[in-house]
């Protein structure tokens, strides 16, 4: 599979600016990252630093930036963002937030075809009783003995 990209806008939900850009989509990258000159136009303000595993293992302190808006088709999201590399960056969590999927045959980013009218969010998984893991007993109450 080749490199995919996908047209986002974001917009600065504080200041109101907003832009079109051209996004790397990356399924194995967690966050978005932002290159340091598209902050500068959106006024997004840093947050704090966070230090970063590289694909090559190495650790980096970047700035984290933020609120930043996502809007990608019908949908859109909310996120901080890391000022690192030359391309803005999408990845596995605002992927997630924004109910959207990579298309391997069309090689796109595409709507979850699933719910194609609204973002569904997942908050929790329902196990069925037969499905608990029951290996160590529960400890008793605090307080009791």
């Amino acid at each position: 599979m080749g490199l995919i990209h996908a047209e986002l806008i974001l917009k600065n939900p504080v200041s109101g600016a907003q832009m079109p850009v051209r996004a790397l989509v990356d399924s194995g990258a967690l966050l978005l990252c932002l290159p340091h000159h598209i902050a500068l136009q959106l006024q997004l303000p840093e947050l704090e630093k966070r230090e970063v595993t590289l694909a090559d293992g190495s650790h980096q302190l970047v700035p984290y930036v933020g609120p930043v808006e996502i809007r990608f088709a019908n949908r859109r999201c909310f996120s901080g963002a890391l000022l690192l590399g030359d391309t803005p960056l999408l990845g596995a969590v605002p992927m997630e937030d924004l109910d959207v999927l990579i298309h391997p045959a069309r090689q796109e980013l595409i709507v979850n075809p699933e719910s194609p009218h609204i973002a569904l969010a997942p908050v929790k998984r329902i196990h069925p009783a037969s499905e608990i893991p029951c290996s160590t007993p529960m400890a008793p109450p605090l307080g009791t003995s």
